[in-house]
C-alpha cells in the first residue's frame, strides 16, 4: 500500500480513553499535503471537529491531533492506525489529558457512496 490508498473518507466507530469504555462515530477524512504528509479531520457525532497531521509508512499511519473541548481548552494527543487494507484502519489513540491506564481505539471503514455519509 502507499500512501495515496489511504486518502478518502471513513466512517469511524471508536472507544474513549477510558474505564466505561464509552463509544463514539462520526467520520475521518484523509488528505496529502504537498511535503506528502497525510492530513486528517475527524468529524464525532456531528458536532465535534478534531484537526490532525501525521506520517505514513509500512502501512502504518502515525497522526498527532487536537480539538477544541466543551471548556475551550485545546486538548492534544496522537492515534496509530494499522492498514488493514485500503478500505479498513484499525487504531490505537491517547490524549495528553487521558486517562494513562486505557487506550482508546477506532476503527474506520471506507466510505464507498455519499448515502453512508447521509446516514
Amino acid at each position: 500500500m502507499n500512501i495515496e490508498d489511504i486518502t478518502g473518507t471513513y466512517s469511524i466507530i471508536g472507544s474513549n480513553q477510558d474505564a466505561l469504555e464509552n463509544t463514539y462515530n462520526g467520520f475521518l477524512t484523509l488528505e496529502i499535503d504537498s511535503n506528502n504528509r497525510i492530513l486528517a479531520k475527524w468529524n464525532i457525532h456531528s458536532d465535534q471537529e478534531q484537526i490532525g497531521s501525521g506520517f505514513f509508512k509500512d502501512n502504518i499511519l502515525v497522526i498527532n491531533f487536537s480539538y477544541l473541548g466543551e471548556d475551550s481548552n485545546t486538548y492534544k494527543g496522537v492515534v496509530v492506525y494499522k492498514c488493514i487494507s485500503k478500505d479498513i484502519l484499525a487504531g490505537f489513540w491517547s490524549e495528553e489529558y487521558g486517562d494513562p491506564l486505557y487506550l482508546g481505539t477506532e476503527n474506520c471503514f471506507r466510505v464507498k457512496n455519499e448515502k453512508e455519509l447521509l446516514n
